[in-house]
């Protein structure tokens, strides 16, 4: 068993680094009237448009779904005639040209319990997406890439007696024809990441060019208070072997504007929904306190592994 670091250590080591902080900005949607827009995409291309896909909903509710956001002069406006998923946390990703997007189902039961799956679409462009695949019931931050070599990389988040509260798993598929739930139900999870009673999860994977994938996501506690504490994070995986770098926190909610929150127990929550690399600096799109959607741009975690295979 591998040594694990836990929350409050990964915090201490982040806050000695003195990561700069070079712009951060709240996002500006336009068009969801009094709902709150956060824990959005980083912008993609789609039918000639750059598009945050984001979650939409009312404050005192969890009863959510995606909206599509054009980029417009002054934000991101609603794109009423877009398809609407009754989802939470939306993602995307490109496999072999087309659209791969998802988010989380969740069925609220009459005995006040909810039950949760993530569910996948496929199409060429939003419009024309179709329903694909249904992850395992209980997994949310259930993500899929293809890599530099063709090859489809699977994380899975299974809790309970396997998992805990949550842990990242991984699987290497040779095509999308490959998923089913067997597989992700038996992949194998990556060791020393997350505490017992600490959680983690995958929300975007980075090819790099030499085949490894840089990971982008979350890691969480709850406090003797019972708050939540979320901070954005990375590791490098070698798909192949299943070698992995440490767990580093890249970003904490102190690093965003102050603004409001859904709860009083998600004031400290930054949930990371995606990020776009360029010239060596990462811009990080992130849900902040279950109530907005900012960006903050940072120095490129994975620029010192992403280089071509020697």
């Amino acid at each position: 068993m591998e040594h694990v670091t836990e929350c409050l250590d990964l915090l201490e080591q982040y806050m000695a680094g003195h990561q700069v902080v070079h712009d951060v900005e709240k996002l500006n949607f336009q068009g969801a009237g009094a709902n709150d827009v956060y824990n959005c995409t980083a912008p993609f291309y789609d039918d000639g448009k750059w598009v945050i896909a984001a979650r939409v909903e009312a404050r005192d509710s969890e009863r959510s779904h995606i909206g599509f956001f054009e980029e417009v002069n002054n934000g991101w406006r609603l794109m009423n005639d877009m398809p609407i998923f009754p989802l939470q946390d939306p993602f995307v990703t490109r496999i072999d040209g087309s659209l791969l997007f998802g988010g989380v189902w969740v069925e609220h039961r009459a005995d006040g319990r909810a039950t949760w799956r993530t569910l996948f679409y496929r199409g060429e462009t939003i419009r024309s997406l179709q329903p694909f695949f249904e992850g395992p019931i209980g997994m949310k931050d259930l993500r899929i890439a293809q890599l530099t070599s063709g090859l489809i990389l699977v994380l899975t988040r299974p809790q309970g007696q396997k998992g805990g509260r949550g842990k990242i798993g991984y699987v290497l598929l040779a095509s999308l024809d490959e998923l089913d739930l067997a597989k992700i139900e038996c992949a194998p999870l990556l060791e020393g990441h997350f505490a017992d009673d600490e959680w983690g999860g995958a929300n975007e994977i980075h090819p790099f060019k030499n085949g490894d994938a840089g990971v982008l996501g979350h890691i969480a506690y709850f406090d003797h208070q019972g708050n939540r504490h979320y901070y954005s994070m990375i590791f490098t995986l070698d798909p192949f072997t299943g070698r992995h770098s440490p767990v580093k926190i890249i970003a904490t909610r102190q690093d965003f504007l102050e603004g409001p929150a859904k709860r009083s127990d998600l004031r400290d929550v930054v949930f990371t929904g995606g990020a776009i690399r360029s010239n060596g600096r990462m811009t990080v799109y992130a849900g902040t306190s279950d109530a907005e959607a900012q960006r903050i741009v940072i120095d490129d975690p994975f620029e010192k592994w992403d280089h071509p295979a020697t």
